[in-house]
């Protein structure tokens, strides 16, 4: 294939350009996360491969009409992760209206069906309408569509494709670095003084037991959040609760009364770069998180899931990662005895192999990538390291929670402004329970490192 073939003025579908930099209220209010930060790493992770020496990438998608999309670009690339799943019908039938329009090549890369453990799914017949529409536009303008796994491929030739439009390729963000991915253990075994990363799916009852478990258990536990109801909380301490109030009763922490909240043993970070960085200092990685743990992986730390769902279990047995079904678990499971079972050479051991399956997919779609004779990654990583990302969000129950308390109580009751004492020479200001809470965390701040 000649250079001149490839695509260089690439539109890529991304909830947030990974060289975006914005606050923790901004990230919210506009949902930058597309509602679980996960969905930030597989997104940079083709945005990194694709930032060959000449292309023009451009983020986002309904920005544009598709009269301009055919005019302004060479090739759509779309990153997603569970979308064949009922509640996201709607977008799939708005993604295929788009397609419809297009006349350009078009790349789905990592796309997944959602079921239970044991493969069943909801709203099948509506499901499979929305589905097969949008596989359908995908195929008329590229030649495959790449797929998490053999559960989602097998769901596709179901619905009438062939197996040869249906490439399986798993996840891109297990390729953010390409061919040279290998995990180690950091230590022989874990202690109770281990620091350990949890990542939770507060959707998912059994983790409520876990959690508490944990926190009691492993005092240096830190729990890696990450769906934008918990960023809710830790801003403006209430959890949005909607049809899933019943999450309260179950342990997982929703609530400012649970203990990993109460001792300031939350972040949610913002950006891949952060998280990276922060997960790098873990000895462990486990929870049911596909992506918060394969952000771990990717920081060289060993990650372990636990698979609650069929798009979880999918990919982590394609890219051999450790994992449990939730359903296998011991009444009391144990990180230490999770970490002591786990084996991570089948991950290293084949990821070469599942590397090439990936690029000769991209290479069929005429999409160059930096680890091309030619090519570096090195102008994406120095602009991404240059960037000033926020620090991760902290809950505040760590500091004063009968203060806080107040605060909340006051909120709550409509006193939304009241007089707060935060500093000795701040004097009394009259603030939100938001704003108090970020004065607080910069006040505590400066006292740890004083």
């Amino acid at each position: 294939m000649t250079e001149s073939s490839h695509s260089h003025r690439l539109l890529l579908r991304a909830h947030k350009d990974p060289l975006r930099v914005a606050s923790a209220e901004a990230t919210l209010r506009q949902d930058l996360i597309g509602g679980n930060t996960g969905n930030l790493v597989f997104s940079q992770s083709v945005r990194r491969l694709l930032s060959t020496e000449r292309a023009q990438i451009t983020t986002g998608l309904f920005r544009h009409p598709p009269d301009r999309i055919n005019a302004e670009f060479d090739h759509l690339v779309i990153p997603l992760a569970n979308a064949f799943r009922p509640n996201y019908t709607g977008q799939l039938d708005r993604l295929s209206e788009l397609l419809e329009q297009l006349t350009i090549p078009v790349t789905v890369v990592g796309v997944g069906a959602q079921a239970t453990l044991g493969g069943r799914r909801r709203d099948a017949e509506v499901l499979d309408r929305a589905v097969s529409r949008f596989v359908r536009a995908v195929l008329r303008q590229s030649p495959t569509i790449g797929v998490r796994g053999e559960f989602t491929l097998e769901y596709l030739t179901s619905l009438g494709f062939a197996a040869d439009e249906v490439e399986v390729i798993g996840c891109p963000s297990m390729f953010m670095y390409g061919p040279d991915l290998k995990v180690n253990r950091k230590v022989d075994t874990l202690t109770a003084e281990s620091p350990i990363a949890l990542n939770i799916s507060p959707y998912v009852a059994a983790l409520g037991p876990i959690s508490l478990d944990h926190a009691e258990r492993y005092p240096n536990l830190v729990y890696q959040a990450q769906n934008w109801q918990t960023l809710e909380l830790m801003i403006n301490g209430d959890y949005p609760m909607g049809e899933r109030a019943k999450m309260r009763t179950t342990g997982v922490p929703v609530t400012l009364d649970h203990p990993l909240i109460r001792q300031n043993r939350v972040r949610f970070f913002l950006d891949p770069r952060t998280w990276f960085e922060h997960l790098a200092q873990y000895e462990f990685s486990f929870g049911s998180r596909i992506h918060g743990n394969i952000a771990a992986l990717l920081a060289g730390t060993p990650a372990l899931v636990l698979a609650h769902d069929s798009r979880t279990l999918e990919l982590a047995q394609y890219h051999r990662i450790p994992h449990r079904k939730i359903t296998d678990l011991p009444e009391r499971p144990d990180a230490a005895e999770l970490y002591a079972e786990a084996d991570w050479e089948p991950l290293n051991a084949g990821h070469a192999e599942r590397w090439e399956t990936f690029t000769a997919f991209l290479d069929r779609h005429k999409l160059r990538h930096v680890y091309l004779p030619g090519e570096s990654a090195e102008r994406f990583d120095a602009e991404l390291a240059a960037a000033d990302f926020p620090p991760p969000v902290e809950t505040l129950m760590g500091a004063d929670p009968e203060q806080l308390y107040a605060l909340k109580r006051a909120a709550e009751a409509g006193k939304r402004r009241q007089l707060v004492r935060i500093d000795r020479d701040a004097g009394e200001l009259r603030l939100s329970w938001a704003v108090a809470a970020r004065r607080v965390r910069r006040l505590l701040r400066r006292t740890r490192r004083g």
